[in-house]
């Protein structure tokens, strides 16, 4: 099973251009354009799940359009949205803010799903979906380092009921270093799919680690890839996984070998 994890930053795309004419003002313009080459570029990796961090979900920027919707649409998906904000936050009332969430797009079957609110920080949004074999969480941690370290410990405590193998994905924002999570995978068991510690930010010159996906022992990664591509200010991970012995997984093998040979060109005869 193909798992893709980007931060997209609403669409809005990455470099120089970003920040003119005035510092970040990239989040201001309308971002169709780069959208349509980011969603295609998603449709060439051939998902099975795709976990998007910051996207708009129609606000007048992106002229009314969620983009979770109209990704999962061009994919063939189903999807599942939720503002990254919880109700009591004045963000939920604020123009542009409101319609900022995280989302999860898939062409599997998804048994249940839950949303969560850190106690602490701005971005508070906790994304969980179960499938027949695992569950998977989708976050995006604060930019306060204590913030992050309670959220941390919220996330654990969220494990306390899962009986099924699980990964935890998402933007963690650990600004200073992979050891911010060293205390926390020690508790969870969890394990980082990212052994090389291969940078994901920013996309133009990478140099922190600070996207992750975090998996349990019981799911074995097969491939693990971060794209040198920008269409955001983050580089998007490609993690390839299977829950060892388990039916679905040889099931999405089948499907990728047949996707595989009907994308194969074919040889002429004579």
């Amino acid at each position: 099973m193909r798992f893709v994890l980007y931060n997209i930053r609403y669409g809005t795309g990455s470099g120089w251009h970003f920040h003119l004419p005035v510092p970040f003002s990239g989040y201001f313009r309308r971002p169709q354009d780069n959208l349509r080459a980011l969603s295609g570029f998603l449709r060439s990796l051939d998902p099975d799940i795709v976990g998007l961090v910051e996207v708009d979900n129609g606000s007048y920027l992106a002229e009314k359009v969620s983009q979770a919707e109209a990704i999962a649409g061009d994919l063939g998906f189903s999807h599942v949205y939720e503002s990254k904000y919880p109700q009591t936050s004045i963000a939920r009332r604020v123009p542009v803010l409101k319609e900022q969430g995280n989302a999860f797009l898939t062409n599997q079957r998804i048994e249940t799903q839950g949303f969560h609110y850190f106690d602490r920080g701005i971005k508070r949004l906790v994304i969980e979906l179960e499938f027949s074999d695992f569950v998977i969480f989708l976050v995006h941690l604060s930019l306060k380092y204590r913030h992050r370290q309670y959220q941390l410990s919220d996330l654990y405590s969220m494990f306390a009921a899962i009986n099924k193998p699980m990964l935890v994905a998402g933007d963690f924002n650990v600004l200073w270093g992979d050891r911010e999570l060293h205390l926390f995978l020690a508790a969870s068991g969890l394990i980082n799919a990212n052994h090389e510690g291969a940078p994901t930010f920013p996309s133009w010159s990478p140099k922190r680690e600070i996207d992750f996906i975090l998996h349990s022992p019981q799911i074995k990664i097969r491939r693990f890839s971060v794209p040198h591509v920008r269409f955001s200010d983050h580089l998007p991970i490609v993690c390839d996984f299977e829950v060892a012995g388990t039916a679905s997984a040889k099931a999405a093998d089948r499907r990728r070998n047949e996707r595989s040979a009907a994308r194969a060109p074919r040889r002429a005869s004579g």
